[in-house]
């Protein structure tokens, strides 16, 4: 077991057992605990966790990975300037990539702003963005000939398509569980904290020494 875990039950020792023992009471560790909570706070200094950065640097890859597929589709569809000139300029959403760059645009900008910017705790923002992506690459993928124009009309609908489950799957289940544990352990510990500050620096063994009856006493 570990110190924290042992902080933790000894608060949670503390708050269901009101008439534990002094011996019990003095057992909690006030300078441990003072350790603990200075670790927690600077984590919280850091301004984001480390699986949130974790999430946001795979936010960025999406983006990274979705533009390099686009650049290598331009080039093998006739060079840069001729396939971006008809792809962007003359923009036709039937046989057009250019829009699946700017979905990957549109999660990477919503996303960073809500989860590394603002620093939400919130699902709404990941269910929006992938909600916007599974709308309209379904869409795409039905009304447009994109499977006409070789590979990559599957590769870009369907790897954008999975970066935007991956990053939902991703913040449900790691980043705003381990974020809500990471914050309970810490109410926990400054709990135990505040109980501590409350007893006294300790108890000698003097303090509870008897003197012996006097003379006086005796007699009477």
């Amino acid at each position: 077991m570990n110190p924290l875990q042992e902080d933790m039950e000894s608060a949670l020792t503390g708050s269901q057992s009101p008439h534990a023992s002094l011996r019990d009471v003095h057992s909690i560790n006030p300078t441990h605990l003072m350790a603990r909570i200075e670790s927690y706070e600077g984590r919280e200094k850091k301004g984001i966790s480390d699986v949130r950065r974790t999430f946001c640097l795979f936010v960025t890859f999406d983006l990274l990975f979705v533009t390099l597929l686009w650049i290598i589709e331009l080039n093998v569809n006739g060079g840069i300037e001729n396939t971006l000139e008809k792809e962007v300029v003359q923009y036709d959403y039937y046989s057009s990539y250019f829009d699946i760059f700017l979905l990957a645009v549109f999660r990477f900008k919503v996303l960073i702003l809500a989860y590394a910017v603002c620093r939400l705790r919130h699902w709404w923002a990941i269910a929006l963005t992938t909600a916007v992506t599974s709308a309209f690459l379904l869409a795409k993928v039905i009304l447009s000939k994109l499977f006409s124009q070789g590979a990559f009309g599957y590769v870009l609908p369907i790897i954008s398509f999975l970066l935007a489950w991956i990053e939902t799957w991703f913040l449900d289940f790691k980043v705003l569980p381990q974020e809500a544990e990471e914050e309970n352990r810490l109410l926990i510990v400054q709990d135990a904290s505040e109980r501590a500050a409350l007893i006294p620096g300790g108890l000698s063994d003097g303090q509870f020494y008897s003197p012996p009856e006097s003379e006086a006493g005796k007699k009477m």
